[in-house]
């Protein structure tokens, strides 16, 4: 072996010796999830739903920032089945994403385990089933990583930390949602909307004078939900880990993929209050109601349900208008956040992403730049890997819109490591859209009606737009996000609708660098299931 091969070598193996050190650094937590079908009363009758160790909704998944998280999900269902962790970037970790453009389902009677870190995050996030209309059934829970013991948070601990999760309900089965999709029909209206799987059960206890941390995720199938306490303020402290100004409101709109967190002050006179979640531009209005509970009270809920907005699209533009980035502030690591100067950055690349709600041959697609995507046999990370060809084209899909006519594809865009990019949304459509981008969060730079234009980018907020990781597009209106693409991996940019992603909103970016390192990327895992043109190809 020559000199510099040896060299090359040593620095291969003292670099992998270091990664192992760093990791092994930060605790591992040790998790065994068994998926199963078991009864549910959400709306009231029995329904089949999907559990995580015999419970709907999941169980917390609470852990700190770095931990290790080594979770084994055991799938018991007679399905192929993935989990996806919302807003978790997987630092260098695509293969860890669980969705179907990085991993192979587990199959029936199989299991998994997955190795992941939420490496410099803090803040509430959520996880889901990304196969399928499984998430219709359940198999969805809160995941809340917590702050290491030296970094400070802007608001006092307070005296309890509650997840709650809202979303949309569907009496229909899973099986029978994804047969109307498949045969081409489109959804039908929700039959409800939940609070921690519950339509009127849930109760959070308070004790007076004290203030608590609510931690709202809207897990749903496609509606947005505006969220409410009855005589109670919202003081928002977090938007997906990112630390806001904190603005205080009397209700907030969390849309399909979304979490956000408040801090709520039990400063009302003793008594039990509506919690109330409510759909968002519907023509019927659907709620959900819980308690909160204050200890000393010897009153019930009293009074009428209090109303929130219905339909008033610019009330939300201008509540969206209003999140700034708290610049000062630390997030999961001690320098201030502010300390990324991101608007004095030129892009080097734009991207105009729009969505369209086709026929094509005969059945209803949803489509992004006209590409209504199609799921491959073989997972787009897997053929990268190994060099299989024929499952994807990079750059298959264009920068902005064509025009022509919508078909069905494998839209996959390539995008340079360390790039930093401009990404516009533009709904032409009539109800709003919510998009989100796996691997990363960004700048939300912008929102308007209308058309974006490059006259927009006059409208933009480059000193503090708060970061995120799933942002909504109004109807026939845009939104301006931007991307640093600092992490590499394949990464799924999707409608967090999921009968829209089911059918065809969605894309992939592969984000690479000619220069193969374990500082950029890790190998792919030992246990790795492979499945589609990627059998007989050895780890």
């Amino acid at each position: 072996m020559s000199g510099k091969s040896f060299s090359n070598l040593l620095c291969v193996v003292l670099y992998s010796l270091f990664v192992c050190l760093v990791r092994a650094d930060n605790p591992y937590r040790y998790l065994t999830w068994t998926i199963t079908y078991g009864r549910i009363y959400p709306l009231g009758f029995p329904q089949q739903g999907i559990l995580i160790n015999g419970q709907f909704p999941g169980p917390r998944l609470l852990c700190m920032t770095n931990d290790n998280i080594i979770l084994n999900v055991v799938n018991k269902l007679d399905q192929p089945f993935l989990l996806t962790w919302n807003g978790i970037k997987q630092r260098k970790n695509s293969w860890q994403d669980g969705v179907l453009g990085t991993n192979c389902p587990i199959p029936p009677g199989g299991n998994y385990t997955y190795r992941f870190q939420p490496k410099d995050q803090i803040g509430t996030y959520s996880y889901f089933p990304s196969t399928g209309m499984h998430k219709a059934a359940g198999g969805f829970g809160g995941m809340v990583v917590v702050k290491r013991p030296f970094i400070p948070v802007p608001y006092p601990p307070p005296a309890g930390d509650n997840t709650v999760l809202i979303g949309d309900w569907y009496k229909y089965g899973h099986k029978t949602l994804q047969h109307f999709l498949d045969a081409g029909h489109t959804l039908p209206f929700p039959d409800g909307v939940l609070i921690n799987g519950q339509q009127h059960s849930s109760t959070f206890n308070v004790d007076q004078g004290k203030t608590y941390l609510f931690r709202i995720s809207n897990v749903g199938m496609q509606t947005s939900l505006n969220f409410r306490i009855q005589g109670h303020k919202l003081k928002l402290v977090e938007i997906e880990g990112t630390h806001p100004i904190q603005n205080v409101y009397d209700s907030l709109d969390v849309h399909v993929g979304q979490s956000v967190s408040v801090l709520v002050t039990a400063d009302q006179p003793p008594k039990d209050y509506h919690i109330v979640a409510s759909s968002r531009f519907t023509r019927r209005v659907l709620t959900a109601t819980a308690v909160l509970h204050y200890s000393n009270s010897r009153t019930g809920v009293s009074g009428p349900i209090p109303a929130g907005p219905t339909y008033q699209v610019v009330w939300s533009l201008n509540q969206a208008r209003s999140f700034r980035w708290n610049l000062t502030a630390s997030a999961a690591r001690p320098n201030p956040q502010g300390s990324f100067h991101y608007g004095q950055i030129v892009p080097s690349r734009t991207i105009v992403l729009s969505n369209s709600a086709p026929q094509i041959n005969g059945k209803q697609r949803y489509a992004v730049n006209g590409i209504s995507y199609v799921n491959p046999d073989t997972p787009l990370k897997l053929a990268d890997h190994f060099k299989i060809a024929g499952v994807f084209s990079l750059n298959s899909i264009q920068d902005f819109p064509s025009g022509n006519t919508a078909y069905l594809g494998t839209a996959v865009t390539s995008a340079a490591y360390h790039s930093f990019v401009e990404i516009v949304f533009q709904n032409n459509e009539d109800i709003l859209q919510s998009w989100h981008l796996d691997g990363y969060d960004f700048w939300v730079v912008g929102m308007g009606l209308g058309q974006w234009s490059r006259a927009s980018r006059r409208t933009y907020n480059l000193v503090d737009a708060h970061t995120r990781y799933t942002v909504q597009v109004y109807p026939r209106a845009w939104t301006a996000i931007y991307v640093s693409f600092d992490n590499e991996g394949m990464w799924n940019l999707r409608s967090a609708a999921w009968p829209r992603q089911y059918l065809g909103h969605q894309l992939y970016v592969r984000v690479w660098t000619p220069d193969r390192s374990l500082q950029n990327e890790y190998n792919i895992p030992t246990n790795a299931l492979v499945c589609g043109r990627a059998r007989g190809h050895h780890i």
